[in-house]
């Protein structure tokens, strides 16, 4: 077997466009594509859209809009597969003509009707017996429906490759029959198409999901037949769900533009994708250049990863804490695009200041943008668990105090609030956070907040003042 090891590197995703790109397929994308910039080499998209029924170009364009978003773009034009069908028939027909191919007329239920008389009815692994693989064929015949099938060699017992991450995998040729590679209605099979597709783009390594480590042995074998170089292989361990499972979409095993809408940063994402199976010693954060310096496929891990939503959202609020206040309002407006923007009357430098004061609290680009919305007001709609807990019948008193403190003040600073409060909290014989809880929620409505004194001076005199009298009268309904 010729392995193209001493070729550039070249790499490939290959999604079906019948749904949007999912984690798992991210995932992948994600080893490819740092396997190549690694090697100096490149990074190829293929869409396959051979599945004529279900493929839809909205998915098309949903793959290509994820790609994008997560900087991991094709570095050639990207190939569809549906245009190189007629390229497909003609190879088949010359392995037909070398004997390695042959038509076959053969029905299914024929096929399963001869195994079942020789096999027995309880034998449920139906393989094709080879019923026209001997068969010669007139030009009329040609016109019939049929299939073409590819002949296993008869002097090859098994297939054996060194897979990058499960190292020497070995099949027995007992365990194929002579499988079709062009169906009845001209197109090409899976097998088939991924063969002369990867060797027509020129792929050097192949890195994809173990569902298909089963495929491996009949693409060798076409490899093999059609004197192609046969690429190197390496097959990642499938992403399990919190319960064991195989990943669904109940444990969050939505679309990657799900998680852009959520609020996911693409290069957090990104990070945590690559630890979803892939280490290198204890160190869980990277930048994009140390990944690329760093990442190789035999460090891929043999077990299942485990998707953790949680760890995502901890990863998420560490990039959203290292990024700048502008660069997070235009992911909020690129991104979330939260209907409720459109209302915001803050300038730039107002924008900013309050997303400085949340962006250390929360996890999601979302979760920013609501926090945003709710502290720009001006409606604040009051936790009713937070205003039984902290509300006392002496509330309304100590918060007329403040507005009064707050009247007497020609500035507002961080400073001069925190003093002040803490002065009347002094005075009135209160622990700090009884007097500062209320007056959160009167700005915010909830008792978790930046700090209060932060608030009041984001807020101003004016705006702060009304918000308490609000809940003054709220209170005093």
């Amino acid at each position: 077997m010729t392995i193209a090891t001493n070729k550039p590197v070249r790499v490939r995703m290959a999604p079906s466009p019948t749904g949007h790109l999912h984690l798992g397929g991210l995932r992948t994308v994600i080893f490819n594509w740092l396997f190549a910039r690694h090697h100096n080499g490149s990074f190829l998209l293929r869409i396959e859209d051979t599945d004529l029924e279900r493929s839809k170009p909205e998915f098309t364009e949903s793959i290509l809009q994820s790609l994008q978003w997560m900087g991991v773009e094709s570095d050639e034009p990207v190939v569809i597969q549906s245009e190189r069908v007629p390229e497909h028939r003609r190879i088949a027909q010359e392995l037909v003509d070398q004997k390695k191919a042959y038509y076959c007329f053969c029905s299914q239920e024929e096929v399963i009707e001869r195994h079942k008389k020789k096999m027995g009815a309880d034998d449920l692994f139906i393989k094709y017996d080879g019923a026209c693989r001997n068969r010669s064929v007139t030009e009329a015949e040609k016109l019939v429906p049929h299939v073409i099938r590819f002949a296993l060699p008869q002097d090859t017992q098994s297939v054996t490759w060194h897979d990058l991450i499960r190292d020497d995998i070995t099949f027995e040729l007992d365990q194929l029959d002579d499988f079709i590679i062009i169906r009845s209605d001209g197109m090409s099979m899976y097998n088939f198409a991924v063969v002369l597709d990867d060797a027509f783009m020129r792929i050097s390594h192949i890195i994809r999901g173990e569902e298909h480590v089963a495929n491996t042995p009949k693409q060798i074998l076409l490899y093999q037949a059609l004197g192609y170089d046969v690429p190197m292989f390496a097959h990642a361990s499938m992403i399990l769900g919190p319960s064991g499972e195989k990943l669904s979409k109940r444990d969050g095993a939505v679309s990657v533009l799900d998680y852009r809408k959520m609020g996911c940063l693409p290069d957090a994402l990104f990070n945590y994708m690559v630890r979803l199976g892939w280490s290198h010693g204890d160190q869980e954060v990277f930048t994009r250049q140390e990944l690329i310096t760093l990442f190789s496929a035999e460090a891929i891990n043999k077990k299942p990863a485990v998707f953790d939503q949680t760890k995502l959202e901890w990863f998420n609020g560490l990039y959203i804490r290292q990024t700048s206040e502008q660069e997070l309002w235009k992911r909020l407006v690129d991104d979330v695009q939260h209907e409720l923007f459109k209302q915001l009357t803050w300038n730039d430098q107002q924008m900013f200041a309050a997303i400085a004061l949340y962006k250390e609290r929360v996890k999601t680009l979302a979760e920013l943008a609501h926090e945003l919305v709710v502290l720009h007001g001006p409606e604040v709609s009051y936790a009713q668990e937070d205003v039984a807990h902290w509300i006392t019948p002496a509330t309304t008193d100590h918060l007329k105090q403040i507005i009064q403190m707050l009247e007497q003040q020609s500035a507002i600073t961080v400073e001069i609030v925190s003093e002040q409060i803490k002065v009347l909290a002094k005075t009135l014989g209160l622990k700090l956070v009884n007097l500062a809880q209320p007056v959160r929620i009167a700005l915010v409505g909830k008792s978790s907040s930046p700090g209060v004194f932060d608030l009041v001076a984001f807020l101003g005199k004016e705006q702060s003042i009304r918000r308490l009298q609000n809940l003054i009268t709220f209170l005093e309904k």
